[in-house]
């Protein structure tokens, strides 16, 4: 009796049900590997801002406190922005008039904020405090690296729930006295095992990787 369907055919429909089952495959396995890349994340990347603020100049020389402009970092969730006229108090009318501050002084004008663009976001399935970390002993720069030599802000960790978990599991080494907290390269002391532990007990740290600590 002869076959329904030619060789070829049979050898076609073969072919495409296996390439529909290597897709469904392929496409979340790369997908899972793809969101794991440096890229995905946002990494190292340059974000231009409306105004070229440059962090070096304002932190290296000029020494200004970073809650100045971030205010809200040891005592809020959010780290916080400073108002426009927060940052021209600061400057001469010369800079003021220069091509640079036009977005300042348009915002002067209207009345409306400068729309900076964020650098480093978490999803917002995670929960997440500056106050609770800055308050315990978290330098700045272990989260949002070496500012002072940034011209333009950039992401510098990973930020995944690994790199996070890794520091709640042995809070100990990430910890520096409150005191040291916003300095820009901190030279931890000879006995800085001794230092994280007495931290560590000090500020009343606890290793936290329950789920509902960052997942609320």
């Amino acid at each position: 009796m002869p076959s329904l369907f030619s060789s070829r055919a049979t050898t076609v429909a073969r072919s495409r049900l296996v390439a529909a089952i290597v897709h469904m495959i392929a496409l979340p396995v790369l997908a899972m590997l793809w969101v794991r890349t440096s890229w995905a994340r946002g990494e190292h990347v340059r974000i231009a801002q409306p105004v070229d603020f440059d962090h070096r100049l304002h932190v290296r020389p000029l020494h200004i406190d970073c809650r100045y402009c971030h205010a809200g970092a040891d005592r809020s969730a959010w780290a916080g922005l400073p108002s426009t006229r927060q940052c021209v108090s600061c400057h001469t009318p010369l800079w003021m008039s220069s091509a640079p501050f036009a977005p300042v002084r348009r915002s002067i004008a209207t009345g409306q904020p400068i729309r900076w663009k964020r650098v480093t976001q978490l999803p917002d399935f995670v929960y997440f405090t500056h106050e609770i970390h800055v308050t315990k002993g978290v330098g700045c720069e272990t989260c949002h690296g070496r500012v002072d030599q940034m011209g333009q802000v950039y992401q510098t960790n990973p930020l995944t729930m690994a790199w996070c978990v890794d520091c709640h599991r042995d809070p100990a080494p990430h910890l520096r006295p409150l005191a040291a907290v916003r300095t820009m390269v901190w030279a931890p002391p000879t006995n800085v095992d001794s230092l994280g532990r007495g931290l560590v007990e000090h500020y009343r740290v606890r290793p936290l990787t329950n789920c509902a600590t960052c997942h609320r």
